[in-house]
Parts: C-alpha cells; structure tokens; sequence
C-alpha cells in the first residue's frame, strides 16, 4: 500500500518577508546550515522553553513559583520537625 503524501504548505513570499529573511542572513551572517541552526536556536529558544513551562504547568496544575498542596505538607512536616 502506498502512503498519501501530505499536501506541502507553500507560504507566499511577499517583499516584507524577503526583507526579514535578507535582514537575518546579514544579523547572523549565515554561511551554511549550521549557521541557519545557531541563528534559529538564538530566536526561537526562548519561546520554546517559554512554551514548555506553560505546557509543564498546566500537566502539574501550578506554576513552579507556587507551592502545590502536597508542598504545603510537606511544608509543614519540616517546620515541626
């Protein structure tokens, strides 16, 4: 059986967009792929870490700022201690 090919998402390239991509390759001063993968890291890091945290807050259900309720006993069990 052959598998169906997934429809490739072609994004249209408008003059703003080759002015931003023209932009990087200058910022980054982009030779080769590795290049593209460091400049990508540096942009897109900070996001996806952002994003895990949230992602990783709404698994636990607190932030990691907070205490949890089973920080709370815990907690209390080390005060009296």
């Amino acid at each position: 059986m052959a598998r169906e090919k997934k429809p490739i998402h072609r994004v249209q390239m408008t003059e703003g967009k080759r002015s931003i991509i023209h932009q990087l390759l200058e910022e980054y001063d982009i030779q080769s792929a590795e290049d593209i993968q460091d400049a990508l890291k540096d942009l897109l890091g900070g996001t996806i870490r952002e994003m895990m945290e949230a992602e990783m807050d709404e698994h636990l259900g607190y932030e990691k700022s907070e205490l949890s309720d089973s920080d709370d006993a815990v907690t209390a069990a080390s005060a009296k201690g």
